[in-house]
């Protein structure tokens, strides 16, 4: 598993919550198991307490996305090497699972999972793949949605640094938004327009009288 497909885990859990419009999906021990995706063994630690420190985390690592969309790449990296301290990470070299053609292992470097309970594990794995996405592909590459009111968290992973928008659905939106805004501005203009000629042509009949 590349290290990479762990970033993942940290766009998940900030993106169970939507601050703006007041929405939590993070309200049961089995949303954090859910979290955890295929990962069912580390999923089945999870207790009623992980929610409430799942809810921690995820601040956390939010505000780490809100530092690197502000464009403060000093901050982004101070909280996720807060994050990278308290939950430590340890690394092993894996081939499970994973065949070449000719039947030998076809090693990768994997994240060891051997937290003393479900939020450590989730955690480490989590800042250890933001951390890895951030200095492969710079702090630029973290953003948060800019379709408000939604702000989810996204891994920029365009080829031109372009993304704005955590999914097609939201880009649509706000493309959308962005062209009734001009119509009505043409609108506008175009009443202006006609108002002030109209008042121009009223002024000119008064004057000839």
């Amino acid at each position: 598993m590349e290290l990479a497909y762990y970033s993942d885990y940290a766009v998940r859990l900030v993106n169970s919550e939507e601050p703006v419009r007041g929405k939590d999906a993070l309200t049961s021990v089995e949303a954090v198991r859910d979290l955890f995706g295929g990962n069912q063994s580390a999923a089945r630690r999870a207790t009623d307490a992980d929610v409430t420190r799942f809810r921690s985390v995820r601040a956390r690592l939010r505000a780490v996305f809100e530092a690197a969309d502000h464009g403060d790449e000093t901050l982004a990296v101070d909280l996720l090497n807060s994050l990278l301290l308290e939950f430590p990470v340890s690394p092993q070299i894996s081939g499970h699972d994973h065949r070449d053609d000719d039947g030998r292992p076809l090693w990768h470097m994997h994240l060891a999972d051997h937290p003393s309970n479900a939020t450590a594990g989730y955690a480490a794995i989590a800042a250890m793949g933001l951390a890895f996405h951030l200095t492969e592909y710079g702090v630029d590459r973290l953003g948060l949605c800019e379709a408000a009111p939604c702000r989810n968290a996204y891994l920029d992973t365009s080829t031109n640094r372009s993304r704005r928008y955590c999914s097609d659905r939201c880009a649509t939106r706000a493309n959308v938004a962005a062209y009734r805004a001009r119509k009505r501005l043409e609108a506008d203009r175009t009443a202006g327009t006609g108002l002030a000629a109209e008042s121009a042509q009223r002024t000119t009949a008064s004057g000839e009288r």
